[in-house]
């Protein structure tokens, strides 16, 4: 499966019998095994599957603390652990997204929530190996500014994010009830694009709220955590180039109804399927979080695969990843069975068989 229609059977690029030649880190060469070129060394896989590495693209790994929906407790550990522990659960973390075929992956901050702790945070999340690092200081309101949550916004939009801003990539707002209301996301998404900055939202788990509306109205190029969404909230989302991130697996942990992928798919929503690893629900298995949306979602599983692959790089706005194309990155997820239907068939089996990141075999 290479994504790219241009290579095999729509949509998904599908070539048989194919083979694929790598060189520093990127693909060189991919088409019929009997076509290709001759290589310095060769890998048999064995008539398995190989998909282009799942692009993770929502995840809140930065934090300390065990398994936990409490927020505040969440917070209280993660200010509490030193710069190596924090560190060392973000790369067990990664480590275990590389592990299930990640090999581009997303995370937030947002359990620091001072200046010194969101600052850690994006330190942390680099030091870890994450692709891409979001700022996430507005994700809530913390308690010392519970009685001037405006007040906590002028940290967010001031010395939080000149603190975090040389070092992250994204901002994202939590606009949501009980976190920040519209004219406050806005603000906080205003000030991180003129820092350069790329927009994304965190939507209501609710439905409720204006956080679609906010996010396709700036041009956000994702919105997530939004398992109820409206008709109107379709009807924007169709129009604009903002993707949807579902979070099956997360949804599922936190007792959230599945997310209408299926209606979003057929109204043109451009979807990406990621984990939501985070405090509240500890999986990274994109395996899963595939599955799910079908079997949940009503997906296709081709549509499924794309979304966690080709629909993650769109809403990270990546171009290298996500797909298997002369010039992309040379990230392969080899799945031990001879075609990706079996991420449904044997969902909750171990089906990774190896990975290639940058064009390197992991663990070998």
């Amino acid at each position: 499966m290479t994504n790219d229609p241009e290579l095999g059977a729509a949509p998904v690029g599908l070539i048989t019998n194919a083979a694929l030649i790598m060189q520093d880190g990127r693909v060189e060469w991919l088409g019929a095994e009997r076509a290709a070129p001759a290589a310095d060394r060769s890998i048999d896989l064995g008539g398995r599957a190989v998909l282009p590495g799942w692009v993770d693209s929502c995840s809140q790994a930065i934090h300390a603390g065990g398994p936990s929906a409490d927020l505040r407790g969440t917070i209280d550990a993660t200010r509490a652990a030193d710069d190596h522990e924090l560190l060392v659960a973000a790369r067990r973390r990664r480590a275990q997204m590389l592990l299930g075929g990640t090999t581009c992956a997303e995370t937030a901050t947002g359990y620091g929530l001072t200046v010194l702790d969101e600052r850690r945070a994006v330190l942390t999340a680099a030091a870890a190996g994450f692709d891409e690092i979001v700022f996430l200081g507005a994700h809530v309101v913390p308690p010392e500014f519970a009685k001037d949550p405006d007040g906590y916004v002028d940290l967010v939009c001031g010395l939080m994010l000149d603190a975090v801003a040389p070092d992250g990539h994204w901002i994202e707002v939590c606009c949501a009830d009980g976190a920040f209301d519209e004219a406050q996301s806005r603000r906080v998404l205003a000030a991180g694009q003129r820092k350069g900055l790329g927009l994304r939202v965190h939507g209501s788990r609710s439905g409720s709220g204006p956080a679609v509306r906010v996010a396709v109205d700036v041009g956000a190029a994702s919105v997530d955590h939004c398992p109820r969404l409206g008709p109107a909230d379709v009807d924007a989302l169709a129009s604009s180039a903002t993707v949807a991130i579902l979070l099956p697996a997360a949804d599922l942990a936190t007792g959230q109804p599945p997310a209408p992928a299926r209606e979003l798919l057929d109204s043109g929503v451009r979807i990406a399927v990621a984990s939501g690893c985070g405090p509240a629900s500890g999986t990274s298995s994109m395996n899963l979080a595939v599955a799910l949306a079908v079997l949940q979602g009503r997906l296709t599983v081709a549509e499924a695969v794309h979304a966690a692959t080709a629909g993650g790089a769109t809403a990270l706005r990546r171009a290298d990843v996500g797909h298997l194309a002369v010039g992309a990155r040379a990230d392969i997820h080899v799945l031990d069975a001879p075609g990706y239907a079996d991420l449904v068939h044997q969902i909750g089996m171990p089906l990774t068989h190896s990975v290639f990141r940058h064009g390197v075999q992991l663990g070998s």
